[in-house]
């Protein structure tokens, strides 16, 4: 008897050649006993260039950003009403390694109400690999999150909640209604799957770190601190202090704070601009 396994991509137009690569590597990676549904979430103002060769959702932005938690919510209902037993929610940066789909699915069958999640390893800028075999040569996890052995699973504790990455894991259809989904006033960049996490664990639920699903983040440009989400990161994360009671992100806050350009205001933060005659404005 095979098991319907949705894979789930938010997806755009800046991010074309990533998601064709992943599709190419998804078409690789077929298990028998394993019937895949592509869905691709898509994230732009317009809708799909072309029609995917998939299921496809789309979500625009919203006031304040690109809707991911929203586009993810559209495309896994889209997926639970295709009939599908798993949801394997999968970054369009990222590629899928040769198990991990059936890993995934071995850690839903003993583990049916947690929330599943794989290694993942960052790709240098010149690691651009055509063929899942050479994925294997380049795996270096990012050591940030436990590594069990490939085929082990092993349970977080209570502090690994917030290592909680939404780029890629898995949670059984049924795992999936009870959480609700992601919660959707997180617009933008940042928190949205801290506060999935912390949901999960209020739940009464676990996060099981997966020996040898592994995915593999394509590179891109990006900055640490994140400069050009700085805006995202102070509105999601107040948001997230509201509903959890403390702030997410510190370490790119604490870089912020350093570089000049956010200061620590009553129980939270807030932004400094300079203004033009180089006084400091507050918003």
């Amino acid at each position: 008897m095979s098991i319907r396994v949705a894979v789930i991509t938010p997806a755009s137009v800046n991010r074309l050649d990533h998601l064709q690569r992943q599709r190419r590597f998804l078409d690789e990676v077929r298990t028998p006993g394993i019937d895949v549904v592509r869905v691709e979430a898509w994230l732009d103002v317009d809708a799909p260039p072309s029609a995917p060769s998939a299921l496809f959702a789309h979500v625009p932005p919203g006031r304040d950003g690109m809707r991911v938690g929203a586009a993810r919510n559209a495309a896994a209902a889209l997926a639970l009403a295709h009939g599908v037993d798993l949801l394997v929610f999968l970054d369009v940066d990222c590629l899928p390694g040769p198990d991990l789909l059936e890993r995934y699915v071995s850690a839903a069958q003993a583990h049916p109400h947690d929330l599943l999640c794989g290694p993942v390893t960052y790709l240098h800028s010149v690691q651009r690999p055509s063929t899942m075999l050479e994925l294997s040569a380049m795996t270096r996890p990012h050591p940030a999150r436990p590594l069990p052995s490939d085929g082990a699973i092993v349970a977080a504790t209570d502090d690994e909640f917030d290592l909680f990455w939404s780029l890629s894991f898995a949670v059984t259809a049924e795992t999936w209604t009870r959480l609700g989904g992601f919660d959707e006033a997180y617009q933008g960049y940042g928190a949205e799957d801290t506060d999935l996490g912390r949901r999960a664990r209020s739940h009464g639920m676990r996060v099981q770190w997966v020996g040898g699903a592994h995915a593999y983040h394509q590179w891109h440009p990006a900055g640490s601190p994140p400069w050009r989400h700085l805006d995202d990161i102070l509105r999601n994360g107040a948001l997230f202090a509201e509903r959890w009671g403390e702030w997410p992100m510190l370490g790119w806050i604490d870089s912020f704070i350093e570089g000049g350009a956010v200061e620590p205001h009553g129980d939270g933060y807030r932004r400094v601009d300079l203004s033009p005659d180089g006084r400091t404005a507050r918003r």
